[in-house]
């Protein structure tokens, strides 16, 4: 049984929520990147986003009076929905292993970045406006390819003058309204129907891991978790790197 590997992503998906509950973190960077390390992105993407989907919907929908809707609407959306068809496109033309790599870079990167952020206090400030629009479509890009482009969007949006409460409810919308086109693009092509049976076994996982790390909140230093965890990505996204060149 534990050979399969499907009971392990199932593992990380209730790491994963877990930690989002606790810190905020998002969940599918965790989730992809250590489920990465055992089967196909192109297998895991299509159920990682239909979780997403009851996830932010839910929460979005609970911070729905946060929601900064300019920024959403003029900003962010645009450009995050061309960047993410952009990506989706690109997929077959890279294959599973240049994708895995590009993904192992990316993780590499956010972890790398957030660690030096906290050795250093480094303050963040605003990024020029021309600067900010071509990161957010980098950002669909990335979501577009493998589902992630949360790392890159917060890294966007630094600086803004959005408060935390308003900048969560924006980023929680802008996932629930991306990761649900994306759905619509599954059913489309084929990849969403044959995932339904493992999100539908995943979903009690979700709110498992909602319920845990609320308990856990308050009862961990979330400064040495936060270490712990961008050091997990390090060594998971050096993994992913390695292999997919191995592979290759």
């Amino acid at each position: 049984m534990l050979h399969d590997p499907w009971i392990w992503v199932g593992a990380f998906i209730l790491l994963a929520y877990t930690v989002e509950a606790i810190t905020g973190f998002g969940s599918l960077i965790i989730a992809l990147s250590l489920g990465a390390l055992l089967l196909p992105l192109s297998q895991l993407i299509p159920v990682m986003i239909a979780l997403n989907v009851l996830m932010s919907g839910y929460m979005a929908w609970r911070n729905r009076r946060h929601i900064h809707w300019p920024t959403l609407l003029k900003l962010i959306l645009p450009l995050m929905l061309a960047g993410t068809l952009a990506g989706y496109l690109m997929r077959p033309w890279l294959g599973d292993q240049l994708l895995k790599a590009a993904f192992g870079i990316l993780v590499l990167w956010f972890s790398t970045r957030e660690l030096w952020r906290m050795y250093h206090k480094h303050t963040v400030h605003p990024h020029p406006p021309m600067l900010s629009r071509v990161l957010t479509f980098g950002a669909g890009i990335t979501h577009g390819l493998f589902a992630s482009g949360g790392a890159l969007l917060v890294y966007a949006m630094a600086g803004t003058p959005l408060n935390k409460s308003h900048l969560r409810a924006t980023l929680l919308s802008t996932w629930f309204s991306l990761n649900t086109c994306l759905c619509v693009i599954f059913l489309l092509d084929g990849t969403l129907m044959p995932a339904l049976p493992r999100v539908v076994t995943f979903i009690p996982l979700l709110v498992i891991g909602a319920l845990l790390g609320e308990f856990l909140h308050h009862r961990l230093n979330e400064h040495r978790f936060r270490v712990f965890l961008y050091s997990l990505l390090v060594i998971s996204g050096t993994l992913l790197l390695g292999k997919a060149l191995v592979d290759m």
